[in-house]
């Protein structure tokens, strides 16, 4: 290791040095997979000795001034402290490994513009050497997050040292070769940086997207943000049974839905005696009503950021599992199993093991008794349901004049139960007393020989009565049933709701209009409203990272809903396959035609895609749920010539083969489509029109294929076009050119597609173009120059494209501007002159290192500058609360 006490001038600075390789091996012990490759970077590191003590040499022969020194110490000093607040991070969590890889980041580009002091001083020695240190570090972080970028890590690492000796060696060069041979450095290193600065960001994406959301939260224990009464004691009692040393290897908790059993399971993850005991070994998995043993053990690869298998039947996913229990059972190990239906015996089978220190937690509504003894979870007593009861429904707030024995009514109506208490509450809060005597009038109806779930059922039912003046309500109504056309224990994407509800309701025209609806529901406890962006506290209408969670018992009161009438004549007809198993009616085609407005199927894995014909004439929507490989839409689609909104979501690992598209051709009324997980065929080989379609958004499909032999012109597929929103879609490397040619075009919005390198050098063509959204976009280096043209553009979204460099220098020829956002655009150099030609640009968003760059230009005029600071919310990992 380097010893000298007077590197970077000084003794002071020989221990920084030291500092920072003690840093970098605490970091190479915290990651064990890893550690062959992390020492060959240490070793690196040591090689570097000879160079830094030239640059000590060169230090004290050229006289830099004490002032420079010091600050280039302070900068050290910085990054060794955010150095050691990534060793204490934990792998499985994945925001705060990005959180401090941005600050190491950042930190980076305050150490460049150091560097650039030192170089016109010409103190090249310096500036070579921190950059390979600061090089070795941000790689360190992307390997801390995943493997993926590992050994493109290493070779760049490398490729820079030996650019560096080469330069160093030819010291007796002319001074201007000097200045020549590490301006060619720079750019070297510039390049390196950019492709590790782009793989951070992938790393968070390819660890966190999963189900319109983040695939790292899956199998990672949910945060609890609710609020709980009456749980201390059944935690207490759990912990008894599971962690002392002759404890049980599995328990069971079983209770009535809405008891909270989800609730206690995750309570008893992050007690931190558990987290003590199990520390990173803690996995929570969802199981649900049909469970699929493949992704499961998929997701559990995931979580731990290995390389995902695939399988092709359930014996190889056993053996898979197996593996994973193995590797991970060399330390203590909790899985929690949540939702576990009965009859799912063969699958808690699959999971023990004997191992020293594994412990498996079930939550179900049934008991296993061939596992063992259950633990009993209870409702709530009198006392803890008040106090819940007080919360839900803002007692002493809005809800000050109600008298306290309707409370106690309430509370005693719903025996304990805390979903129905957190639903009641939700409903009543607010409202008068005549409504609190209405609900307690309509559960006195209820029949005294019921069971309790059933019981907790008309009580949830209740929150939904809807009087006739109370238009809010029915619409609250309305949606709360449309959610069910989404399978269990799945988080649903609020831009699919988007897009069947401004179709089917004149109240919910807008997507804002959609979004507060949703917020209403949340605030009634029917649903539960999660966003996953960083920048929530931004209006901006981007929606791609917002999803609606529900209780299954919900789910339930609302599919009980939608069947008070029979098949035939029922507005939303919701129907659930298992296999090839169709139901009765459909299948003896005992209803000629049906009335549905909405039509949702749900398949699962063992689908044939064999489709029984129907007849939909009034349909507007269609939501289609599937799990397998391929899929091909059903025949009867082309009888539905009113369907304005499709929605085609695979819930399986991977894209699936989508077929029979064509079908859609005759469909004249079609306004929306959204895929989500779909590979999309050639168009040129399955060439169709869609005259009427408005919107088409693509989550997380291969569609590199889909417009690219240029056969098939864009415009005449679609030729009244206005929106397109792709997102997550990593085979797309540049935009078809003929996407220019859509005349009808208003928003473009093309977000965490890390591949994209370029848009079509015509779009400037896009006349009508008013939103233009590429978020992160990491790999896109610049906006084309025909962009200036997009003379109605108001809202233009680069944020976090980590590869631009530069803003268009004509950006000014933008007139309709209003709002520019740029946060964590982190390579940007500066702000073209032109923006003081943007004489409606109302906002420009920025993070700390952006702001500065329109420093020169500021006041300017009616524009506000709004730096974001960092909010990462972890609210989407909440699973349901059983």
């Amino acid at each position: 290791m380097v010893g000298g006490d007077d590197v970077f001038g000084g003794a002071a600075g020989g221990l920084l040095f030291n500092v920072l390789y003690d840093v970098l091996k605490e970091l190479i012990s915290k990651s064990m997979i890893y550690r062959p490759l992390l020492q060959n970077i240490l070793s690196a590191l040591d090689s570097y000795g000879p160079l830094i003590k030239q640059i000590e040499a060169s230090n004290e022969e050229l006289g830099l001034p004490k002032e420079e020194v010091e600050k280039f110490k302070a900068h050290m000093e910085k990054g060794i402290e955010i150095g050691r607040k990534c060793s204490k991070v934990r792998k499985w969590n994945i925001y705060k490994k990005y959180k401090y890889a941005n600050k190491l980041l950042g930190w980076d580009g305050a150490l460049v513009r150091q560097l650039d002091v030192l170089k016109a001083q010409g103190v090249r020695d310096v500036k070579q050497t921190m950059v390979s240190v600061k090089k070795i570090e941000r790689v360190v972080t992307g390997i801390e997050a995943s493997s993926i970028f590992l050994e493109a890590g290493v070779a760049h690492i490398a490729t820079a040292s030996r650019h560096m000796e080469k330069a160093l060696s030819g010291v007796e060069m002319r001074s201007g070769d000097i200045v020549e041979g590490m301006c060619r450095i720079e750019d070297r290193v510039e390049t390196s940086c950019s492709i590790v600065e782009a793989g951070v960001k992938r790393i968070e994406d390819r660890l966190d997207t999963r189900n319109g959301a983040k695939v790292g939260a899956w199998c990672v224990v949910p945060e609890l943000t609710q609020f709980t009464v009456g749980l201390d004691e059944p935690l207490k009692e759990l912990k008894m049974k599971l962690l002392k040393e002759d404890g049980v290897s599995m328990l069971v908790v079983t209770a009535p839905g809405g008891c909270g059993k989800t609730t206690l399971a995750t309570k008893f993850c992050q007690d931190e005696q558990v987290k003590d005991k199990f520390k990173n070994n803690i996995f929570f998995v969802t199981v649900s009503n049909t469970p699929n043993l493949s992704l499961i053990v998929q997701e559990l690869y995931q979580c731990k950021g290995s390389q995902v298998p695939t399988f092709q039947d359930e014996i190889t996913a056993v053996k898979w599992l197996q593996t994973f229990l193995k590797e991970e059972g060399q330390n203590p190990l909790l899985l929690v199993l949540d939702d576990v239906w009965s009859g799912s015996e063969s699958l808690l089978d699959k999971f023990q093991f004997k191992m020293p220190d594994y412990k498996i937690l079930v939550t179900s509504r049934s008991e296993f008794p061939r596992f063992g003894s259950s633990y009993h979870l209870q409702s709530l007593d009198y006392d803890n349901a008040m106090k819940l009861f007080h919360h839900s429904a803002s007692l002493g707030d809005k809800s000050s004049h109600i008298p306290e024995y309707l409370s106690s009514q309430i509370v005693k109506g719903c025996k304990g139960f805390p979903l129905a208490i957190t639903v009641a509450g939700g409903s009543l809060c607010g409202q008068r007393i005549e409504i609190w005597q209405q609900i307690l009038i309509e559960w006195s109806r209820g029949s005294s020989i019921l069971d309790s779930e059933t019981k907790l059922l008309l009580r949830l039912q209740s929150s939904l009565v809807v009087s006739d003046s109370d238009k809010e309500m029915a619409i609250i109504r309305k949606c709360f049933l449309d959610l069910a056309s989404f399978p269990e224990d799945q988080r649903i994407p609020v831009t699919a709701l988007i897009d069947m509800w401004t179709e089917s309701y004149d109240q919910l025209d807008e997507d804002t209009l959609c979004v507060a609806y949703l917020q209403r529901l949340t605030n009634r406890s029917l649903a539960n409203l999660v966003v996953t962006r960083k920048d929530q506290s931004l209006g901006d209408g981007y929606y791609s990272e917002h999803f609606v969670t529900q209780h299954d018992l919900l789910r339930e009161l609302a599919i009980y809903e939608t069947k008070q009438e029979d098949p035939g004549h029922r507005e939303r007809l919701i129907i659930n396959i298992s296999g090839d198993n169709f139901p009765k009616w459909w299948s003896e085609k005992k209803h000629e035609s049906l009335k549905a407005r909405l039509l949702s199927i749900s398949t699962d894995g063992n689908f044939s895609s064999k489709w029984h014909h129907m007849e939909l004439p009034y349909a507007e929507v269609l939501v289609l749920n599937f799990q397998t490989k391929n899929y091909a839409l059903p025949k009867f689609v082309d009888t539905m010539r009113k369907l304005k909104v499709l929605v085609v979501t695979n819930y399986g690992f991977s894209p699936a083969e989508l077929s029979n598209i064509p079908l859609l051709g005759s469909l004249s009324h079609l306004k929306r489509i959204r895929l989500e997980r779909v590979s999309i065929p050639s168009m040129s080989k399955n060439p169709i029109q869609l005259v009427g379609l408005k919107k088409i958004s693509l989550f997380m499909c291969t569609i590199g294929k889909a417009f690219g032999d240029g056969s098939i012109q864009i415009s005449y597929a679609f030729p009244n076009l206005e929106e397109i929103s792709i997102d997550y879609c990593n085979d797309l490397v540049e935009m078809p050119a003929n996407v220019c040619d859509l005349s009808h075009l208003r928003k473009l919005s093309i977000t965490n597609s890390h591949k994209l390198l370029a848009l079509p050098e015509e779009i400037g063509k896009l006349e009508k173009l008013e939103l233009l959204r590429l978020r992160s976009c990491t790999d896109l280096a610049q906006l084309p120059g025909s962009s200036r043209n997009l003379k109605k553009l108001i809202f233009l979204d680069i944020s976090y494209c980590f590869s631009i460099k530069e803003l268009p220098g004509d950006i000014g020829e933008m007139s309709s501007l209003r709002k520019l956002n740029m946060r964590e655009c982190s390579r940007l150099q500066e702000v073209p002159v032109s923006v003081l030609d943007l004489e409606h640009l109302e906002e420009v968003i920025c993070d700390d290192e952006t702001r500065n760059l329109w420093e020169p230009f500021l006041p300017l005029g009616n524009t506000r500058i709004v730096v974001e600071k960092e909010n990462i919310n972890l609210n989407w990992l909440d699973k349901l609360q059983s």
